[in-house]
């Protein structure tokens, strides 16, 4: 089909309509900016799903320091501090900015914002909204807001498909929608479009989100760091189908346990018991159901016939799979749920590839280290939303887009490269499962197979995984149980040297075993 270019214009393009797609547009206005979303907005981004809240210290007894340090220890020495530092110091801030935009968080019977407590925090500081919905009221509120910005257009219902690449600098963006094929003319490109938990059998992401927007950066040449952390919620909710629903920290926050078919508490004795960081409580919930146990979420102590009250979105979902949270056990599993890792950038949003910007999930800011603290990624989101915003807006447009003649693949498709990764890169890893995992799909990504961008983020995080030769926040290796301080660094990466290494591997000549 005809590649076309449009009458749109150079503006920046946002590829991604979650939390931070939205926020980056609305910190550029009135700058004319274009939001391409693979379907309407509120439907399909992960942004919406999250149950947790945002984390922020704004209670009487917190601090943005004591919330630094929370986060530095949950990200296993391996965060940026600066980045770090620089986060949580913008928390409150970041809640006053959403206020503003009309975002409606729980209250007390004083007035003042409820603070929920969850695994690795220190104090009360997580914001929530109707209990268990704060992305969805987040969405809400900043869906209401791009609407109602002129300078704004989005573009419901278009994947971006390749960015295009003039002199090393971004020059467009080639994106498809159901009737055409476009050339999106920009030397400004925002990356937005979240994480890769659609590569896992197991996940409680959207199956849209496969890791295209680490894709389109690899391909384009930009450089990707940390793609080995895959955080696993500990507690999805086991009932089959793809995704699965996600029974949220806070409720283990608000006194729940975890139980196995015995009624045994098998967490009790560990240091935090269910609030451990959220790797430790993935690894033991795995081991028990390995083991041949079931393991269930118990609540009714805890919440009882309050608990669809303080969640109703969960209740909701336990009912439709006939389990009445107040009454019953919930059946759980891990997930996953959260990529730590990314497209590298720095603290403004810039990636190694002139005109490329990232936020939110698809970006590597250094923020979360090995392993994500709960309820830092909608801060995240916000946060460095309004930092690369900052930067797109006093970028120059560049130079004009050479129309060319290019063959995009089909549609891409996560379905096959599901087993191949959740056998290899899941909860516990290995180095013979990684390996085998590469050798599988490194032929993939080579072709012109539907699978082979999602075969590409797979292999990136497999390779990246392999070269871990030890254990680390997310990653755990089960033949290098233990933490090296030879890797207390984090992991760069580009396309060329991954798909070196593959072949290596692939070949049997890796330097890594």
């Amino acid at each position: 089909m005809m590649i076309d270019i449009s009458a749109i214009g150079r503006a920046p393009v946002i590829v991604g309509g979650g939390i931070a797609g939205l926020m980056t547009a609305l910190r550029l206005a009135p700058m004319p900016t274009i939001v391409l979303a693979k379907a309407p907005l509120q439907t399909e981004a992960s942004s919406a799903w999250a149950q947790g809240g945002i984390a922020a210290a704004i209670g009487p007894d917190d601090d943005p320091a004591l919330h630094l340090a929370d986060t530095l220890a949950a990200g296993d020495g391996l965060c940026d501090p600066h980045v770090a530092g620089r986060v949580t110091a913008a928390g409150p801030a970041a809640i006053e900015m959403l206020l503003r935009y009309g975002v409606r968080f729980d209250r007390d019977s004083a007035g003042a914002l409820q603070l929920g407590l969850e695994a690795a925090h220190s104090r009360r500081r997580i914001v929530h909204a109707s209990g268990d919905g704060a992305g969805r009221e987040i969405m809400r509120a900043l869906v209401a807001a791009v609407r109602e910005t002129p300078s704004i257009r989005v573009l419901e219902g278009f994947d971006a498909r390749r960015l295009m690449v003039t002199d090393g600098m971004v020059s467009g963006v080639l994106a498809e929608s159901s009737t055409r094929q476009w050339l999106l003319p920009t030397s400004r490109v925002v990356l937005a479009t979240g994480g890769v938990g659609g590569l896992f059998l197991d996940t409680t992401n959207p199956g849209g989100s496969f890791g295209q927007g680490l894709a389109l950066a690899a391909r384009a040449g930009a450089a990707l760091v940390d793609m080995e952390f895959v955080q696993f919620h500990p507690t999805a909710l086991d009932t089959g189908g793809h995704p699965l629903g996600l029974v949220s920290e806070a409720v283990r926050g608000e006194g729940a346990t975890l139980i196995d078919e015995t009624g045994m508490r098998f967490m009790a004795g560990l240091p935090g018991g269910e609030l451990a960081a959220r790797d430790i409580v993935a690894r033991a919930v795995w081991r028990h159901l390995a083991a041949g146990h079931r393991v269930y979420l118990d609540a009714r102590a805890a919440l009882g016939l309050n608990f669809a009250a303080h969640f109703p979105a969960i209740a909701a979902a336990c009912l439709t799979a006939g389990i009445d949270p107040a009454r019953q056990p919930i059946p759980i599993r891990p997930a996953a749920h959260y990529h730590m890792g990314g497209i590298s950038v720095d603290r403004h949003g810039r990636s190694t590839l002139p005109g490329l910007w990232a936020c939110g999930e698809v970006a590597g800011t250094g923020l979360h280290g090995a392993n994500r603290l709960a309820s830092n990624s909608l801060l995240e989101a916000v946060v460095s939303a309004v930092s690369a915003a900052a930067s797109v807006a006093g970028a120059p447009a560049g130079q004009d887009c050479r129309e060319v003649a290019m063959t995009l693949p089909p549609p891409a498709d996560p379905v096959p490269i599901r087993p191949i990764l959740s056998r290899a890169a899941g909860v516990v890893r290995t180095y013979d499962g990684l390996a085998a995992s590469i050798g599988s799909l490194l032929p993939l990504v080579e072709s012109t197979d539907p699978a082979a961008d999602p075969a590409l983020v797979a292999l990136l995080i497999a390779v990246a995984a392999l070269r871990r030769c030890e254990s680390r926040g997310g990653h755990f290796r089960s033949d290098f149980p233990a933490s090296d301080a030879a890797f207390r660094q984090r992991l760069t990466m580009t396309l060329d040297n991954t798909l070196h290494a593959a072949r290596e591997i692939a070949s049997s000549d890796c330097c890594y075993a």
